[in-house]
């Protein structure tokens, strides 16, 4: 009975220095460089309201098609959806057209503007 009594309290203290036991670091991990996300040729258009927001979102899915970063069928839903908005837009329903815009965004993981 000692025996065991005796073995457990090593084991207990055993167990507890390893909780204190200092960590080692790990070694850095050199990351692969990374794709850019645009050509340096690539420019984002202007302009302002609902014309702006279309024309920029629409050039972002065109590059990220082209990039790689998108596949063909989510390129065409999001196709839609810009489609979607720019009737909005042309409409004057400029509110619309912006929320519409912003909904796609959401929806695909694209950044807010």
């Amino acid at each position: 009975m000692r025996l065991s009594a005796f073995l457990a309290a090593s084991l207990t203290a055993t167990a507890l220095a390893c909780c204190n036991a200092p960590r080692q670091s790990q070694p850095a991990v050199d990351q692969p460089p990374q794709q850019s996300a645009a050509p340096s040729s690539f420019q984002m258009p202007e302009g302002a309201g609902c014309s702006g927001a279309v024309s920029r979102y629409k050039a972002v899915i065109e590059n990220d098609l082209s990039m790689g970063h998108v596949n063909q069928s989510v390129y065409g839903q999001i196709q839609g959806e810009i489609s979607e908005a720019a009737a909005a837009c042309s409409s004057g329903q400029d509110a619309k057209a912006i929320s519409l815009v912003r909904a796609s965004k959401a929806r695909h993981g694209y950044p807010g503007d």
